[in-house]
């Protein structure tokens, strides 16, 4: 077997492990290895943003894991997609750059993590960054992540937001900055045209180094521990077979909210029940390990268009080669854009304190099995609920690493899910009725006029609630008297040494947005302690929360 050693190895490179293999190897004088189960690829449809659904539909670049059949959902399989790739989820993602709310992080301080308050994760979040609208004292401008701010000009974007006027909802010109809630722009990881990937912000220009070595193709197998120490992974690959790479200082997984748990699973660190089921001898037994998980669910309503002012002909054989051509000549064009260029994020009823709800509009609509456009113009508008209060679990399916675990989100399984879901279909209805859609939006494709009552709309619910694919919680960060945690705030697996997690799965509870743009924010502050470094300077900047609490607050205060 072949053995290689190294200072730190890190498990995954996707959106979290590009960070930290830029941030880790900053010191010649220690060695990075990073493994990634994908490849590094140069297809087009990485980097066409207009191609994520592409990528989605393949498995070239996806895992696409396949859920356990959901209780409420009739028993409905998920597809799970997660970036198999160099880069990750960021490299087939729909590049949707959103924070999360400050409060989200107040939720985490004040559970125990100590360290993770919204004027402690700031200055990460404003040193990841490289805002087109430049630096200010919440937006950064020379990161590695470059940060696109759209111009919403299509007349759905344009009556989307002045819908929400109309409806009496407050607009925000940054929902990155002092104030989340409302109707705004909504940034993306597109620049010039491109996709920006974590790939090419942190690792692309780190990759001459000769103290990182980055290895594609290989899967990691399990964990190699020695009285509770990791030292070490074991792996496979084309190239090397199965082989060993050993850790002088650390072992750190970033193999996401999936293969993350699964990883641990493998190694015997987790629940030592289900562990001892499969036939894996426990190392160290934490419950904790693939509980927890956490998702955005994501209802979709469609309408058609009284105008032509949709982008379907972009879709059609003519109309994709125009654009395609425009693209690849000057990155301009249907192509060069995610379409996700408004964003709402409101409160599903006055008792919510700050925003549960996640709207979106795109300018075409797509049937949901195929992902292909409708045939005709139309649009359709996202209802994602970001705080969930239902759970769900990963666990193995024996002990086979080629095995893909089981997944189970329990989507709906708490009723409040479905009241908070209604109230979000009742909320784009009153969005579309207001005058500024009076000319372009028509009759209602789905769920239709004829879904009103609350046990029509939960039949909708159940058989059409997709995932947002924002995965997450499974290796939950928690405090020192909370026995569920797996990680510590410094991200340090318990009853383990030199071992950590650093990526979605640490997270407490997911945050108020798509999930990207925090993750990269939690491996720039894990690598600093990692590194032994001090934490950056905390940023005590303002935030609005609804008046309707009577609170105007700082970060990091008492509330």
């Amino acid at each position: 077997m072949l053995r290689m050693h190294y200072d730190y190895i890190v498990v995954g490179a996707g959106s979290a492990g590009c960070v930290l293999a830029n941030r880790l190897s900053t010191d010649p004088g220690k060695s990075v290895l990073l493994v990634e189960a994908g490849l590094d690829s140069k297809a087009l449809s990485l980097k066409i943003p207009a191609a994520m659904l592409t990528n989605l539909r393949s498995k070239r670049h996806n895992w696409a894991y396949l859920s356990e059949p959901e209780p409420e959902l009739g028993g409905r399989r998920m597809q799970h997609d997660r970036g198999k790739a160099v880069g990750g989820s960021s490299s087939i993602n729909g590049m949707v750059f959103i924070r999360g709310h400050a409060m989200d992080f107040e939720g985490w301080r004040q559970s125990g993590c100590r360290g993770w308050g919204y004027a402690d994760v700031l200055p990460y979040f404003k040193r990841m960054e490289s805002y087109e609208g430049g630096g200010d004292r919440y937006r950064g401008g020379n990161g590695p992540m470059k940060v696109r701010r759209p111009d919403p000009s299509n007349p759905l974007y344009t009556a989307f937001l002045k819908a929400g006027e109309e409806a009496g909802y407050p607009a925000t010109d940054d929902i990155c900055g002092y104030r989340q809630e409302g109707f705004g722009t909504l940034d993306s990881t597109v620049w010039n045209g491109e996709r920006w990937s974590a790939a090419r912000g942190y690792l692309d220009p780190v990759r001459g180094r000769r103290n990182l070595t980055v290895m594609e193709g290989a899967r990691a197998l399990r964990i190699l521990a020695e009285d509770r120490r990791a030292v070490g992974i074991e792996f496979s690959s084309k190239a090397a077979g199965k082989a060993a790479a050993f850790a002088n200082a650390e072992v750190i997984v970033s193999a996401g909210a999936v293969g993350t748990p699964q990883l641990l699973m493998l190694s015997g660190i987790g629940p030592g029940d289900h562990l001892r089921s499969v036939g894996i001898d426990v190392v160290a037994d934490l419950p904790g390990v693939g509980r927890n998980l956490n998702d955005h669910p994501d209802y979709v309503l469609k309408y058609k268009c009284l105008k032509p002012v949709s982008i379907w002909p972009k879709t059609r054989l003519i109309g994709k080669f125009v654009e395609g051509l425009k693209w690849l000549l000057l990155r301009e064009g249907a192509c060069a854009s995610n379409h996700f260029d408004t964003v709402a994020c409101v409160r599903s009823g006055p008792d919510v304190d700050y925003p549960d709800l996640q709207l979106t509009i795109t300018p075409v609509a797509v049937d949901d099995k195929t992902w292909k456009p409708i045939p005709e113009h139309a649009f359709q508008i996202h209802v994602g609920l970001m705080r969930a209060y239902s759970r769900g679990m990963i666990c193995l399916r024996d002990s086979d690493p080629s095995s893909p675990p089981r997944i189970l989100v329990n989507y709906l399984q708490d009723d409040r899910d479905r009241d908070k879901l209604r109230n979000g279909i009742g909320i784009v209805r009153e969005l579309v009725a207001q005058p500024a859609f009076a000319e372009i939006c028509g009759e209602e494709i789905f769920p239709g006029s004829s879904a009103q009552t609350n046990e029509e709309l939960d039949t909708s619910l159940n058989e059409a609630i997709a995932s947002q694919w924002h995965l997450s919680g499974t290796a939950r960060m928690g405090s020192d008297s909370d026995c569920d945690a797996v990680v510590d705030a410094r991200g340090r697996v318990r009853g383990m040494e030199c071992l950590r997690v650093v990526d979605a799965s640490i997270m407490p509870v997911v945050t108020n947005g798509n999930t990207n743009a925090p993750t990269i924010m939690i491996a720039e502050k894990l690598s600093d302690d990692i590194l032994g470094l001090p934490p950056l300077t905390r940023i005590e900047e303002k935030y609005w929360i609804s008046h309707d609490h009577g609170r105007l607050v700082a970060s990091g205060r008492a509330h």
